[in-house]
């Protein structure tokens, strides 16, 4: 693209204007390159983690952000928190953010 970019540039200052949407191309198509290859999957992949933190429903097999292996016991939608159960008398409360993936199928707490 930067060849591109030289070879639209021309030499001396004698020819008139003509630059026009042709000298904006170049920007344009890095932008639709970096949309397409960072922020598209970035987004996806935000809207996935969302929609795993609103399915989420008590018996469910966590892990934290923080490595801790837990049981969902109680989800509290108003408050944006959930009951876990990280060992046999360790129940704790959690931020509903905080849960980075579900365990499922072979996966065990």
């Amino acid at each position: 693209m930067l060849f591109t970019f030289l070879a639209m540039a021309q030499p001396g200052g004698a020819e008139g204007g003509g630059g026009g949407m042709g000298a904006f191309l170049p920007i344009i198509l890095i932008f639709v390159i970096f949309w397409f290859l960072i922020l598209r999957p970035q987004a996806k992949k935000q809207k996935m983690h969302q929609r795993m933190l609103e399915d989420l429903t008590p018996g469910d097999k966590i892990v934290t952000t923080g490595g801790i292996h837990a049981t969902i016991l109680k989800v509290d939608n108003d408050a944006k928190t959930l009951s876990i159960k990280a060992a046999n008398d360790l129940k704790l409360t959690i931020d509903r953010g905080a849960v980075a993936r579900v365990l499922r199928g072979q996966d065990k707490v």
